[in-house]
């Protein structure tokens, strides 16, 4: 897994509502994430203002990096004052912060080689980190060895996890570690780690053709998974980045804000906010949480990453009052063709007339009538609409953006009136998303 992290600012490891949503945001109080659910986000020393930082939308913070001396003691702390202010404005809101200590170090690992296979330098790093969580209130560590290698490594980091885990959990402190995406070098972390550890950060990224891809990011948890963690411990790593050249997301956003809503572009490929929700969608039903690297690259507002992730796990927004149709070309209502229930019938335009067929309840990002949900038969242009029994994957995920498009999460594409038709019966469909009249509509509660 390279994590792609440097101390300046090189990669590593690697948001108020994902595009404008279907209702009125709700106060951050009144949404949280489910239970266990774990929304951590890596904080650079050399980037981003810890005071502008949304911390309503995250769990755990790791700041980044302390580095080891091959004879256990610590490097200086970057930015201390960052870290100071970091834990005070967290803790004000129920955040909890750890020390992340190693990352990428430009492939340098050798001081972690050195302190792990000598029991009194072990002793020492041990002690080090206790003083260091103790002197800045944290809330634990996340061990970033990058990496351990399979063998003779791999037992001296289970030594070193093991008494550094005592230490801390004694403490009521967390233990957490990044692990590479997949691998032989994943042996390296050996699976008696997985009985001492919180939890691992997968860094499901730099990896995969397009990079961090969905299929390739889900198997790189399920490969973890395969080995006998825990799918509570699993916490699913996201990239805020691009490759193959390292652009930040805020900045792609930046050249063309459509590119929220791409995974590539001018070659580099990336996450957007379609991805993200649906990675999102999977955690929460297989895993632990979601990781990202790191919370500088991100956007704010519309086109936030991390507000995506919050508002599709925690259920953000609150449903609109039951009864609210969807209005669009001509002023016409989305129907369920002859208000029938059943999987695969059609969804369309027709005069409004104020039935249950008519009535749309959101749960999340997805749209309900008839105990149904809005789904997209496909991905390509063309795709019908249809009333589905609700799964929550990505083809019945929908975001309502500033212009009134709807776009649908797993194509990117948005809802559109057929043949540009607003006659009664006219089919709902898939099509690129062009802004224009038959790709509006008004949520009406």
């Amino acid at each position: 897994m390279r994590s792609f992290r440097s101390r300046l600012g090189a990669a590593g490891l690697a948001l108020a509502a994902a595009a404008a949503t279907l209702t009125v945001m709700a106060p951050a109080a009144q949404a949280a994430y489910p239970a266990g659910f774990k929304s951590v986000g890596y904080m650079p020393s050399w980037s981003g203002d810890v005071n502008s930082l949304p911390y309503n939308k995250l769990t755990h913070i790791n700041y980044s990096f302390v580095l080891p001396n091959g004879n256990g003691t610590l490097q200086g702390v970057p930015d201390p004052g960052k870290l100071q202010t970091l834990v005070s404005r967290g803790h004000a809101a129920g955040v909890k912060v750890s020390i992340a200590v190693g990352g990428w170090n430009d492939g340098n690992d050798s001081a972690f080689e050195q302190l792990a296979g000598n029991a009194s330098s072990r002793t020492t790093f041990v002690n080090s980190l206790v003083n260091l969580v103790n002197q800045y209130n944290l809330d634990g560590v996340d061990m970033d060895w990058e990496y351990p290698d399979p063998g003779t490594s791999a037992n001296n980091y289970t030594a070193m996890m093991q008494q550094l885990g005592n230490e801390l959990h004694s403490r009521g402190k967390l233990l957490t570690a990044a692990v590479v995406s997949e691998g032989g070098t994943a042996n390296g972390v050996q699976p008696a780690v997985f009985g001492i550890v919180d939890w691992l950060n997968i860094m499901a990224y730099d990896g995969g053709s397009p990079h961090a891809n969905y299929d390739w990011s889900i198997a790189s948890v399920n490969f973890w998974k395969g080995r006998g963690l825990p799918a509570s411990k699993a916490v699913l790593g996201v990239p805020f980045y691009s490759r193959p050249t390292y652009v930040s997301y805020r900045d792609l956003v930046a050249q063309d804000p459509a590119n929220a809503n791409r995974d590539s572009y001018n070659g580099n490929q990336y996450n957007g906010l379609p991805t993200i929700r649906r990675k999102t969608q999977w955690a929460l039903a297989n895993a632990g949480g979601i990781m990202n690297w790191e919370l500088s690259q991100d956007t704010t507002g519309s086109t936030s990453l991390l507000n995506a992730i919050w508002e599709t796990a925690s259920g953000g927004n609150p449903q609109p009052p039951t009864g609210g149709t969807i209005t669009g070309f001509g002023g016409k209502c989305v129907d369920v063709a002859a208000a029938n229930s059943a999987n695969g019938s059609a969804v369309q335009l027709y005069t409004c007339n104020g039935t249950n067929a008519q009535q749309w309840t959101r749960n999340g990002s997805t749209l309900r009538a008839l105990g149904k949900c809005l789904d997209a038969s496909g991905t390509a242009n063309g795709a019908v609409t249809q009333l589905w029994d609700c799964t929550g994957a990505g083809n019945q995920q929908w975001t309502l953006e500033s212009n009134g498009q709807l776009r649908n999460a797993a194509s990117g594409r948005c809802l559109d009136a057929t043949g540009n038709s607003s006659a009664d019966g006219t089919r709902l469909q898939l099509w690129d998303c062009a802004g224009t009249a038959n790709q509006r509509w008004t949520i009406n509660a």
